[in-house]
C-alpha cells in the first residue's frame, strides 16, 4: 500500500466520530494557541502605554534669568499632559511614595524645588546640574521600569537640550556682542594708531620744543638770580623810603596837630594877609622901576639933607647953646639923615650893581604875587587843603609801607622761584631727555598700534557674527549636535511583527508535538503488514505534514486579517512556512518513534533548547556560551532569521541557507525515522512490555 494512501487512512479514522472530528479541529488551531493569541496579548504594548498610573510630581518653584521667568516644572508636566505616554497622574510627592510602594503606580516622576534654578543657573556664572527624579518599583512591573527609563531618558534629553538652547544662544549672543566690540576696538585701534602717529610727531616736537626750553630755563635761572638781587636792593630801598615817609607822616601830623586848628580858625586872616601881599607885591613890582629912577636923586637929596642937619646941628648944638630938651631929638635927626644917606647910598649901589637881580626880583614878585594871589583864592579852602595833604602823606607812608611789604616778599618770592628755577632748568633737562626716549618710544608704539588694528580686524573677521535665524539654527545644532539618524532597512511597524519570527515557528512546533499525540508516528497497519521502511516513515510523516500545512494556513489567516500581521513577502512566508512544518514533523516523529514514551519529553526538551538558543528576543551573542554554541546546530535558529527576511523585508539569503537546512534536516530525520520503522518491525520484550508509557 502507498505511503499516501496510508496517511489518507490515519487522517479519514479523525473523521468515525464527534470526538475524533473535534480533537483534529483542536490539533488545528493549537498553534493560535500559541502564535495568534500570545502574539495578539503584547503585539504593540507602547501604543497603551497611556494606560498604565504614573505619578506626577511637580515641586519646582520656577526662577528668574536674565530678567525672564522661567518654570522649567511646568513646562515639563505640560509637555506630558498632552502626550500619550502614560497615565499621568498629579499627586503630592508624599503620596506619589505610598503610591508606588503599594502598587497604585507603578512609579514616578519628580521635579525638585530647585530644578528651574538649576536649568537657568546654566546661563550664569555658577552653572549647576538640574535632575528630574524616578521612582520605579520592580516588585510591582520589572518590564514597566525598564519603559520607563526610555522614555524618561527622552524626557531629559529634551528637558537638556531646551536648557542647551538657551545656554547656547546666550554664547552666540556673546560671540555677536563680542564681534561688535572687536569691529569697534578695530575702528579705535585704526584712530589710536593715527592719533600715536601725531602723538609721535608731537613727541618729536615736544623734544625740540624741550630742547629750546632747556635753554630758555638755563637763562631764566640766571635772570631771576639778577632779579632776586635786584629785588633785595629794591626792598632795602623801600624799606628806606617807607621810614622816610613814616617821618613825614609823623612830622606832619605833629604840625597838622599844631597848625590845623590855627588855620582852620584864622583862614579868614590868612586869605586877607595872603591878598595883602600880592598886592604888596604887585604894588611893589610896579613901584620898582620909579624906585631904579629916583635912587639917584634920592641919594643926593638924603646927603644934601644930612649935610643940612649936620650943619645945623654943629651950629645949634656945638657952638650954641640950646636947649637941653632940642638937641637929643636933633642929635637924632642928624644921625637918622646920615643913616638915610648911607641907605641911598647903598640902595642906589645895589640898584646899579644888581641890576641883573632887579629882574628876578621882579620875577619873583610876580611869582609871589600870583602865589600870595592863589593862598588868598584858596584860604577859604585851606584847612581842607591842608587836611587832604595830610591825608595823601598818610596815605603814601601806608603804600610805602605796603611796597615796602610787597618789595620784601618779592625779594623772597624770586628767591624761591630762582631755587625752583633752578630746579626747573634741572626737570626740564631731565624732560628733554624723556622726550628723547618718548620720541623713539612713540615711534615703535607706531608700529605696535598699527599692528594692533590690524591684529583686531583680523580678529573680528574671524569672530563669529549670528543673526537671530542662524543663531536660532546654531543653538538647535549644538544644543543637540549629535542625532540619530535612524534609517530602518526594514522598520517592524509594532512589537508583534518583531516578535512574529519567534513565536510562529514556536507554535508549528507545538502543533507537531501535540499532532503526534494522537497519530503515531509509525503506522501500525503498515508495521504489521511489513511494508517498506521509508513507506512505513512516510506513512506516519504526511498526515501530521497535511495537518501543519492546514495549522499554517488557519494561524497566518488569523495573524493576517484579524491581528494586523503585515508581511513583506506574504506568499514566501506562507511557502516556507509549510516547509518548516515539513522538518518540523519530521524531527518530532523520529523522536518519538526512535524513543518512544521518552520521545515526547525529547521533543520538549529540544523546543527549548531551540527557544532559547534561536536569538528570537535578545541576539544569541548576548547568551552565555554554551547556546551560541548550540545555535548553529538547531533549526530553530535558520527559521528565525529568514522569517524576519520575509516578514519585515531584506535579502533573501537567509532564507534559502535556512531552506537547504530545513531540508537537510527534513531528509535526515525521515532517513532515521525508517531505520527505527526497521527496527519496530522486530517485536522484543521491551516492546511488549515498556518501562514507561505516556
Amino acid at each position: 500500500m502507498r505511503s499516501s494512501r496510508l496517511a489518507a487512512l490515519e487522517l479519514r479514522r479523525f473523521g468515525r466520530g464527534k470526538l475524533p472530528r473535534a480533537a483534529l479541529v483542536a490539533l488545528t488551531v493549537l498553534p493560535l494557541l500559541y502564535g495568534a493569541l500570545y502574539l495578539w496579548s503584547f503585539w504593540d504594548p507602547y501604543s497603551r502605554l497611556d494606560r498604565i498610573p504614573v505619578a506626577l510630581v511637580n515641586d519646582d518653584r520656577g526662577a528668574t534669568a536674565a530678567g525672564k521667568k522661567i518654570s522649567a516644572g511646568d513646562d515639563i508636566v505640560a509637555g506630558l499632559r498632552d502626550s500619550d505616554t502614560f497615565e499621568w497622574h498629579e499627586v503630592s510627592a508624599r503620596e506619589a511614595r505610598r503610591g508606588v510602594e503599594d502598587g497604585t503606580y507603578y512609579l514616578s516622576l519628580t521635579m525638585p524645588t530647585d530644578f528651574s534654578r538649576r536649568v537657568a543657573s546654566s546661563s550664569g556664572s555658577s552653572p549647576e546640574t538640574g535632575a528630574l527624579q524616578v521612582r520605579t518599583n520592580d516588585a510591582n512591573n520589572y518590564i514597566v521600569g525598564q519603559i520607563s527609563r526610555t522614555v524618561f531618558s527622552e524626557v531629559r534629553t529634551a528637558a537638556s537640550t531646551k536648557t542647551s538652547r538657551s545656554f547656547l544662544d546666550r554664547i552666540f549672543i556673546s560671540f555677536s556682542d563680542i564681534h561688535g566690540e572687536t569691529v569697534k576696538a578695530a575702528k579705535g585701534a585704526d584712530k589710536l594708531s593715527g592719533g600715536i602717529g601725531k602723538a609721535e610727531r608731537g613727541s618729536k616736537d615736544l623734544a625740540d620744543g624741550l630742547t629750546d626750553a632747556k635753554s630758555g630755563s638755563g637763562k631764566l635761572a640766571k635772570g631771576l638770580k639778577k632779579l632776586n638781587k635786584g629785588a633785595g636792593e629794591l626792598e632795602d630801598g623801600t624799606k628806606r623810603v617807607a621810614e622816610g615817609t613814616q617821618t613825614l607822616a609823623d612830622n606832619v601830623n605833629g604840625v597838622h596837630a599844631k597848625v590845623g586848628p590855627f588855620v582852620k580858625d584864622n583862614e579868614k586872616t590868612i586869605g586877607d594877609t595872603a591878598q595883602l601881599v600880592a598886592d604888596s607885591a604887585k604894588a611893589v613890582r610896579h613901584n620898582l622901576d620909579v624906585l631904579v629912577k629916583t635912587a639917584p636923586t634920592a641919594a643926593k637929596a638924603a646927603h644934601a639933607a644930612s649935610t643940612t642937619l649936620n650943619e645945623v646941628y654943629t651950629a645949634r648944638c656945638e657952638t650954641a647953646t640950646l636947649p637941653d630938651v632940642i638937641c637929643p631929638d636933633l642929635k637924632k635927626a642928624k644921625e637918622a639923615a646920615a643913616d638915610v644917606a648911607t641907605i641911598a647910598d647903598d640902595l642906589n649901589t645895589l640898584i646899579a650893581d644888581q641890576d641883573g637881580d632887579l629882574k628876578t626880583l621882579r620875577a619873583n614878585l610876580s611869582t609871589l604875587q600870583e602865589q600870595a594871589q592863589g593862598l588868598a583864592d584858596r584860604s577859604p579852602h585851606l584847612y581842607e587843603d591842608i587836611d587832604d595833604a595830610v591825608k595823601r602823606i598818610n596815605q603814601l607812608n601806608d603804600g610805602a609801607g605796603k611796597v615796602a611789604s610787597g618789595a620784601r616778599k618779592l625779594h623772597t618770592g624770586l628767591g624761591t622761584a630762582r631755587t625752583g628755577a633752578t630746579d626747573l632748568d634741572e626737570g626740564v633737562g631731565k624732560l628733554k631727555t624723556g622726550a628723547e626716549d618718548l620720541d623713539g618710544g612713540m615711534y615703535k608704539l607706531v608700529d605696535g598700534s598699527g599692528k594692533l588694528a590690524g591684529g583686531l580686524h583680523d580678529g573680528a573677521r574671524q569672530i563669529p557674527d549670528y543673526d537671530r535665524q542662524d543663531r536660532d539654527r546654531r543653538t538647535g545644532v549644538m544644543a543637540d549636535p549629535v542625532q540619530l539618524a535612524a534609517k530602518d532597512l526594514h522598520k517592524a511597524p509594532n512589537y508583534g511583527t518583531g516578535f512574529a519570527p519567534y513565536f510562529i515557528p514556536l507554535s508549528l512546533w507545538v502543533g507537531a508535538m501535540v499532532a503526534y499525540m494522537l497519530i503515531p508516528p509509525l503506522n501500525r497497519r503498515a508495521l504489521a503488514a511489513g511494508s517498506a521502511a521509508w513507506r512505513i516513515a512516510l506513512a506516519g510523516w504526511l498526515p501530521v505534514v497535511t495537518v501543519g500545512v492546514v495549522q499554517t494556513l488557519a494561524l497566518m489567516s488569523v495573524l493576517h486579517w484579524a491581528i494586523g500581521l503585515q508581511m513583506a513577502r506574504a506568499a514566501g512566508t506562507v511557502g516556507f512556512l509549510c516547509l518548516v512544518t515539513a522538518c518540523f514533523a519530521a524531527l518530532v516523529q523520529w523522536l518519538n518513534a526512535r524513543f518512544g514514551a521518552a520521545g515526547r519529553i525529547l521533543v520538549l526538551a529540544l523546543l527549548m533548547l531551540q527557544l532559547t538558543s534561536a536569538g528570537g528576543t535578545y541576539p544569541v551573542q548576548t547568551s552565555p556560551g554554551f547556546f551560541n554554541a548550540i545555535h548553529p546546530f538547531l533549526p530553530m535558529s535558520y527559521v528565525v532569521a529568514a522569517l524576519r527576511r520575509l516578514i519585515t523585508g531584506g535579502g533573501l539569503g537567509p532564507v534559502w541557507q535556512a531552506c537547504a537546512v530545513l531540508i537537510a534536516f527534513t531528509a535526515g530525520a525521515l532517513a532515521l525515522t525508517a531505520l527505527s520503522a526497521r527496527r519496530r518491525q522486530v517485536w522484543t520484550l521491551d516492546r511488549l512490555h515498556p518501562e514507561l508509557s505516556l
